[in-house]
């Protein structure tokens, strides 16, 4: 017994059997980076891509040096033609947002490019740490126990947007006060908008020479909806995540002809895109997928889709499958026109009738409504569950506006569609479980697809600060064919949209396009779906055996691959 117990207290602290092996795992690298068996800086050429704002000039005057420097070009990575020593350069990276699975590795690629000659600094807690000038120096044994685990646990990260003048100055002092020539950013379209602000500021007169300090981007979400078509497929960590999901969907989905009595309703993580449940649909093949996109663009109302659901519910009910699965996207509520011009209205009404309000019962607050509300908005909100009713008359965020990730939109689905069968059906069995996956997809060890994914843009982040640009996103397409290495400008990137009732510069959301070969196979599919169970289980995430070079569906269709084995 005691020889166990000591095996057990030595898996601890992330010693586990599988963490310790996962870590001896050597992630496939794209061969522009070795050379003479080592990894090797490149350099970087006009790639004859181009990126182009819908407003370009609005952007210039905003962003005179990153434009005048790198303009709308994507540069490609090509193998150095000489080997050159850089040395004492002092390079630091930040996680921003949401954690995603590989964040570890993408730290990993930039010290193995940097080499022993130069620094690599991380920044504690996201860019509240940048501001605070919490930073520490990364070492050898540091990288050899976070290589291949994790999301963003080694350094820890944030939501803090830098933005007020003091904001931009304390960053300028970390800056100096650490010696810094490169700041890395690893994060999402807002945190890539950020980045971009931070390389225009920071291109001035920060070092004592009189220059400035370089700023890369790294795109990061595990919504999959930072995506540039050829030139960026997909953002990292939307592998592993909705590989996670897709075990659990899958599972359930065994389930449901096992127990033959449950209706599942699962929300998915993924607020403003519907990637990831377009992918776990495709990975798993429940009975109904809904996509938050198809239904703002055909302008379907709520009860369009409840009837839908119960439709389906019904027919299966005849062949005696009263079970299934439902996938439902985290923010399809504001994908319902309907929803989102009742909800405009009712924030407006709730600000402006706060004190009456206050204390009321539902009932009472109803009354007060109805006088302010318009008449079609009126009706839809007294058709919701009451539970819904009151969630919806909850404290507004600062900007005024619902908190809608907060609710229970599958509940919501569970009871309109109850209601709905029993009227129509009232023999149909419709009993119901509801479940949200979302925190258990973030920040698991990395898919081997995602270990290698953010490992090499690691390694393209530490290559662009060795070569001294600064405004660029790195890139690592080419997936099926060895892989490819670009860097793209942050600046051309941006669009102004409004934002909190006021323009503002930030870099688009990718959302699910409704003419993409991936969603068009699953609408060609969706049917037999419906009808049969076709349903898969594809079973847990690899690292090695028969899937585990298997990349996302939805990135193999829409990339027009041949197979879904990445090859680098």
């Amino acid at each position: 017994m005691a020889a166990l117990e000591k095996y057990l207290n030595s898996t601890e602290k992330g010693r586990s059997l599988f963490e310790s092996e996962i870590r001896k795992i050597k992630t496939p690298v794209c061969k522009v980076f070795i050379r003479g068996g080592k990894i090797t800086p490149v350099e970087f050429k006009a790639a004859g891509l181009t990126v182009n704002s819908k407003d370009a000039e609005k952007v210039k005057a905003k962003f005179p040096y990153l434009i005048e420097k790198n303009g709308n070009k994507i540069l490609a990575g090509t193998a150095a033609r000489a080997r050159t020593k850089i040395k004492n350069k002092r390079v630091a990276v930040l996680f921003s947002g949401g954690p995603a699975a590989g964040g570890h590795n993408v730290v990993a690629g930039i010290y193995d490019m940097l080499g022993a000659d130069n620094t690599l600094l991380g920044v504690k807690a996201g860019p509240k740490g940048l501001i605070k000038g919490d930073l520490f120096e990364i070492k050898a044994e540091d990288i050899k126990r976070i290589r291949n685990t994790g999301g963003f646990d080694y350094l820890g990260s944030d939501r803090t947007k830098i933005k007020t003048p003091e904001q931009f100055e304390a960053v300028k002092k970390t800056c100096r006060d650490n010696k810094l020539d490169a700041l890395v950013v690893v994060g999402g379209d807002d945190s890539n908008t950020n980045a971009a602000f931070l390389a225009e500021y920071l291109a001035g007169n920060i070092k004592e020479d009189g220059s400035g300090v370089q700023v890369i981007g790294v795109p990061k979400t595990i919504d999959g909806d930072l995506q540039i078509g050829k030139n960026l497929p997909i953002s990292f960590g939307f592998d592993t995540a909705t590989k996670v999901y897709s075990e659990m969907v899958g599972n359930i989905l065994q389930d449901t002809p096992s127990s033959r009595k449950y209706w599942h309703f699962i929300k998915l993580m993924g607020r403003a895109a519907s990637h990831v449940a377009l992918e776990v649909a495709l990975q798993t093949k429940p009975a109904v997928a809904l996509i938050s996109e198809e239904i703002a663009e055909k302008n379907m109302s709520l009860n369009q889709i409840i009837e839908n659901i119960a439709g389906v519910v019904i027919e299966r009910s005849k062949q005696g499958k009263n079970y299934g699965v439902v996938v439902v996207p985290e923010g399809v509520i504001e994908f319902i026109p309907e929803m989102t011009r009742m909800l405009k209205e009712l924030n407006q009404a709730v600000a402006e009738h706060e004190q009456e309000l206050e204390n009321k019962d539902l009932a009472e607050k109803r009354d007060i409504l109805s006088e302010t509300l318009d008449s079609d908005n009126m009706a839809l909100f007294a058709s919701l569950p009451e539970y819904i009713q009151e969630m919806m008359l909850f404290d507004r965020d600062a900007h005024g506006n619902l908190q809608v990730s907060q609710i229970p939109t599958e509940r919501l689905l569970i009871d309109m569609v109850k209601k709905h069968v029993k009227k129509q059906s009232p023999d149909v069995k419709f009993a119901t479980l509801n479940h949200f996956f979302g925190y258990e997809g973030r920040c698991g060890v990395p898919s081997l697809f995602d270990a290698a994914y953010t490992y090499n843009l690691g390694l393209a982040a530490g290559a662009l600060a060795l070569a001294g640009k600064t405004g660029y996103m790195a890139s690592f397409t080419g997936l099926d064919q060895g892989g490819k290495i670009l860097a793209i400008p942050l600046a051309a990137l941006l669009n102004v949209e409004v934002r909190h009732g006021k323009d503002e510069m930030v870099i688009e959301k990718s959302l699910v396009e409704l003419d993409s070969p991936a969603f068009k196979y699953f609408v060609k599919n969706r049917e037999r779906w419906a009808e049969a169970d076709l349903f898969n289980s594809p079973g847990p995430r690899q690292l090695w055996g028969p899937s585990a070079k298997q990349m996302p569906v939805t990135v193999a269709l829409n990339q027009g691959y041949k197979t879904l084995e990445f090859k680098i």
